[in-house]
C-alpha cells in the first residue's frame, strides 16, 4: 500500500519585493501614483512525482530552498498543490517549523489539547496520552507556564512528544532534531527506530546525512524544486556529495582568485604611495624576488581529477605549477599542511626528501603526493614554496593560500583529532590473564575506501 503519492505537482508562490506596511502608506502611495511592485512568481516544486511505500522512512535532502520543506508541507495538508494531486492514506503526525501550531500565550498543557483539537482528537483522547507526552518531553516543572517563555529546546520536546504520541500512521520531521542537546537528540532517533519497527511511514528532511544513511531505507536529492536523484541511500548521497564537492571547489577557487587579485592590488598601492622602486609585490600571504613563480596550485585525487574535497585514506596529490624565468641551480620545493585551527601539521621539501633537483628553467610542474590521507574531517589550509637549496632565499612563497577539505569515509569511523592512525584492539579475558583470545578488532578493517 502506498502511503503517500505525488503525481506531477508543483507549487507556486507569488512574491512582491515591497508592499504597503499599513492603509496609510497604501493611501500615500495612491496619491503619488505610485506603481505597486511587481510580483514574482517562484516555484517550490516543479512536476514532482514520487510514491512512498507505507512503513518505509524516506530521507529528503538537498540545499537550502530546495523544496524540502514545501513537500512536507504538501503532504501534511498546510498547503495545497498549484497543479497535479496529492494523495496521503493514513493520519499524519506533523514536526516541522519549531513550534509551529504552539500559541505563545497559552502554556504547554493547553497547547497540547490545542494540538489534539486540531488533528482531530477528542479530549478524552488527549486526557489518556497526555502523561506520557509531559513525561516524554521532561518539562513537568513548566507545563503550566506560557510556551512564549520556553527556549527551543523546550518547544522542540513537547512539539516532538505530541508528534509521536498520538499514533501517526505518517510522521514527518523536518530538521528540527538538530534542536536540543545531545542526549534528547539521542532519544528521539530511538524513538524513530521504534516507529520503523512499528512500521510507520516516516519522512525525514535533514542536511545531517550520517542521520539518512543510518535510519533511513530510500532517499530523494531535491534542488530547484525537482528530483535529482532517487533511490538506494548511499548511491543517492554519493552522487549529493560529489555535487557539493564540484561546488564547494568551484567557490573556494574563486574566492582565492579574488583574494589574492585583492592582495596584489592593495600591495600595488602602497608600493605607488611610498614611491618605491618596481618589484615583486609582497603581500601578507605572498613574498619572494620572483625569478621562479608558483604560478597556479592543483589538488588532484588518485583518479587525477581536480578537487578540492578529499576522503580520509584517499591517494591526495598537490601538483605546484611553476616558470622559473632563468635558470635556478639546485632549488628547493616545500609545501605545509596546516589545519583551519592554526595547528601546524607539517612542512616537507625536497631537500629534507633527499630528492634532488639539478636546475629548473622555463615551465614546469611537480607534484607533492600522499598515498594515502591521514587527516581526519575538517578543513585544511596549504603553503607552497620555491627557495634556493639551504633555505635561505624565497623565489616565490604562498603561505596559507590555498583550501581543502576532508571529509570521512564510511569504512573510518573517528571523528576526534587530526589524525588516523592504523591500528588495531586485541582482548585479554581476565579469566585468561597469560593468554590472548586470539581475536584482533582493526580500528578500520581493510583498505580505507572512497
Amino acid at each position: 500500500m502506498k502511503s503517500v503519492i505525488f503525481d506531477q505537482v508543483s507549487k507556486r508562490f507569488t512574491l512582491r519585493r515591497e508592499r504597503p506596511r499599513s492603509y496609510q502608506e497604501l493611501f500615500l502611495d495612491l496619491l503619488r501614483l505610485k506603481r505597486p511592485a511587481p510580483r514574482e512568481e517562484y516555484w517550490a516544486l516543479r512536476e514532482v512525482s514520487l510514491q512512498i511505500e507505507q512503513g518505509e522512512m524516506v530521507g529528503i535532502i538537498g540545499p537550502n530552498g530546495a523544496g524540502k520543506s514545501t513537500l512536507l508541507k504538501l503532504i501534511a495538508r498546510i498547503l495545497e498543490p498549484t497543479s497535479g494531486t496529492v494523495q496521503v492514506n493514513g493520519q499524519v503526525g506533523a514536526l516541522l517549523e519549531l513550534g509551529a501550531g504552539f500559541h505563545p500565550e497559552l502554556t504547554g498543557r493547553e497547547n497540547v489539547y490545542l494540538n489534539g483539537s486540531i488533528l482531530g482528537f477528542s479530549k478524552a483522547k488527549m486526557d489518556r496520552i497526555f502523561d506520557q507526552v509531559v513525561a516524554f518531553s521532561e518539562i513537568e516543572r513548566f507545563i503550566d507556564v506560557p510556551v512564549k517563555h520556553y527556549s527551543s529546546g523546550m518547544y522542540m520536546r513537547l512539539a516532538f512528544s505530541i508528534a509521536i504520541h498520538i499514533e501517526p500512521d505518517i510522521l514527518l520531521v523536518d530538521e528540527v532534531l538538530a534542536v536540543g542537546d545531545q542526549a534528547f537528540q539521542r532519544r528521539c532517533l530511538d524513538k524513530i527506530h521504534e516507529m520503523k519497527r512499528q512500521g510507520v511511514t516516516i519522512v525525514l528532511v535533514t542536511h545531517a546525512l550520517d542521520t539518512v544513511r543510518e535510519l533511513c531505507h530510500r532517499a530523494i536529492w531535491l534542488d530547484e524544486g525537482q528530483i535529482q536523484a532517487e533511490g538506494p541511500v548511499d548511491r543517492v548521497l554519493e552522487q549529493y556529495t560529489s555535487y557539493l564537492h564540484r561546488v564547494e571547489t568551484e567557490a573556494l577557487q574563486k574566492e582565492e582568485a579574488a583574494r589574492q587579485e585583492g592582495a596584489a592590488e592593495k600591495a600595488r598601492k602602497r608600493r605607488e604611495e611610498e614611491t618605491a622602486p618596481a618589484g615583486p609585490e609582497a603581500t601578507p600571504w605572498r613574498w619572494g624576488s620572483r625569478e621562479a613563480e608558483l604560478v597556479s596550485i592543483q589538488f588532484l585525487n588518485g583518479e587525477g581529477e581536480e578537487t578540492r574535497t578529499f576522503h580520509t585514506g584517499e591517494t591526495f596529490i598537490a601538483r605546484l605549477h611553476y616558470m622559473a624565468h632563468q635558470r635556478i641551480e639546485q632549488p628547493m620545493f616545500g609545501v605545509a599542511l596546516y589545519h583551519a585551527g592554526g595547528f601546524h601539521i607539517n612542512g616537507p621539501n625536497t631537500v629534507f626528501s633527499d630528492y634532488p633537483i639539478d636546475f629548473i628553467e622555463g615551465p614546469g610542474y611537480i607534484d607533492y603526493i600522499i598515498p594515502q590521507l591521514p587527516l581526519l574531517a575538517g578543513t585544511y589550509l596549504f603553503s607552497a614554496a620555491i627557495y634556493d637549496h639551504p633555505g635561505q632565499h624565497a623565489y616565490d612563497h604562498h603561505h596559507m593560500a590555498y583550501t581543502f577539505y576532508v571529509v570521512a569515509n564510511r569504512r573510518i569511523k573517528e571523528r576526534y583529532g587530526f589524525f588516523y592512525i592504523p591500528s588495531y584492539w586485541r582482548l585479554t579475558p581476565l579469566t585468561s590473564p597469560n593468554h590472548s583470545d586470539g581475536r584482533e578488532f582493526p580500528c578500520s578493517a581493510g583498505q580505507p575506501e572512497r
